[in-house]
């Protein structure tokens, strides 16, 4: 272990912590707009939000790599109006994670919130709390172990992710090498040691992960 690169490790933490932060940002307030809207729409977002859950990494990381590369429309435009390149970089893995992970933190809130009584929210209108003062004061605290399992669950998510990551950046070392590729990376120069060292850390951190998620569960049947 002394001689294990933790370059990789450091860079996967810091991109499940950044794509954490920005889906509780955006997916909050999308899990409550599909809890609560009647919006003809909402089965087409709601199932643009669960594809990557069905989506094969590699294809969700193949046209990203189409979108955001700079021969194509998207791309371009981000060069040419933010000078961003999102191909190959840590800023690409971070958008492509977040929509990989998605799912993961808007259905379970979306879930608990759509069980809440009516009259919840009602009673906070008439008091004359606003919409987000409502989600945020009010619909959230009520559904804390679903929100708790998102953000878990999302992290974790990240953390495994492979095929996205490797499409979409590459194997650039303290770029885009986070430990899943770094598995890949030396299983094929065949320095089994390192490879078994980078999979017992991700092993050990999805059982903390499952049990974590299981406790939550199990907390949240009991109170209810």
């Amino acid at each position: 272990m002394s001689g294990l690169d933790l370059a990789p490790l450091w860079l996967t933490l810091k991109l499940a912590a950044a794509t954490t932060f920005i889906l509780l940002l955006i997916g909050m307030p999308l899990a409550a707009w599909l809890a609560h809207t009647r919006s003809r729409l909402r089965p087409f977002i709601e199932t643009l939000v669960t594809m990557p859950l069905v989506l094969p990494p590699s294809v969700l990381g193949f046209y990203l790599l189409l979108a955001f590369s700079p021969a194509n429309a998207p791309g371009a435009w981000l060069r040419a109006t933010f000078g961003v390149d999102l191909v190959f970089s840590f800023a690409g893995l971070v958008v492509g994670s977040v929509i990989f992970s998605m799912p993961f933190m808007v259905q379970p809130v979306a879930a608990a919130l759509s069980n809440l009584p009516v009259s919840l929210r009602e009673a906070a209108y008439t008091m004359g709390k606003s919409r987000s003062s409502t989600l945020l004061r009010v619909e959230l605290p009520c559904v804390r172990p679903a929100l708790i399992a998102g953000v878990v669950m999302s992290f974790a998510h990240t953390v495994g992710e492979f095929g996205l990551v490797l499409m979409l950046g590459g194997n650039i070392p303290g770029v885009t090498r986070v430990a899943s590729i770094a598995v890949y990376n030396e299983v094929e120069a065949l320095n089994y040691p390192a490879a078994q060292a980078y999979a017992a850390i991700l092993c050990l951190f999805s059982f903390a992960v499952v049990l974590l998620v299981n406790l939550l569960r199990r907390k949240a049947e009991r109170s209810a």
